[in-house]
């Protein structure tokens, strides 16, 4: 087997990035005009890093070869913060649905040990490495399906949209309003 590798879709990571950007650019935006005691500039910065980590949990890569499964992720992402992991497919006892609070299903490898890994599902080919999982590890895997559809990320890209415009609008108002700019 030619090892694989399958990285997040990318309609996730433009949705979940835009979704980000959306939810927190205003901010320093509106301390302006709210005279909050956090400065601006103490935003920018937990926004910066806020956007690294998102940025670097979205980087996650799941490989699988001849001996295994694993989750990686570049070499600039400490380990302490995403660690990743690797599973060799003989040590894999069965994949096992479990259902979220929100009522959708994720599935878990469960070892011989009794350890349990996530099966990474916001993957592009994500058929296919599935697919791959059944082959090597000889489970069915003919119910697995994503916990999230397409369509479902389309809407909420649709939405993130319509919130920046919203955003965009905000900001304009704030700049036009005379009040001095949170980017100096």
């Amino acid at each position: 087997m030619e090892p694989s590798s399958f990285g997040i879709s990318p309609l996730i990571r433009l949705t979940l990035l835009g979704l980000y950007v959306a939810l927190t650019i205003p901010l320093p935006f509106l301390t302006q005009v709210t005279s909050a005691p956090v400065p601006a500039s103490w935003l920018w910065i937990g926004i910066t890093i806020g956007a690294i980590a998102l940025y670097a949990a979205l980087s996650e890569r799941v490989v699988l070869d001849q001996d295994g499964i694993q989750v990686t992720y570049p070499r600039w992402v400490p380990r302490w913060l995403r660690p990743g992991w690797v599973l060799p497919w003989q040590e894999v006892q069965a994949l096992k649905p479990r259902s979220t609070g929100q009522g959708g299903l994720v599935y878990y490898f469960l070892t011989h040990s009794g350890k349990a890994y996530l099966l990474p599902m916001r993957v592009s080919g994500f058929a296919k490495l599935v697919q791959q999982v059944q082959q090597k590890t000889g489970i069915d895997t003919s119910d697995v399906r994503p916990l999230a559809q397409p369509w479902m990320y389309l809407i909420l890209l649709g939405l993130t949209l319509m919130l920046l415009a919203v955003d965009s609008w905000t900001i304009w108002t704030v700049w036009t309003q005379g009040y001095p700019s949170p980017l100096n």
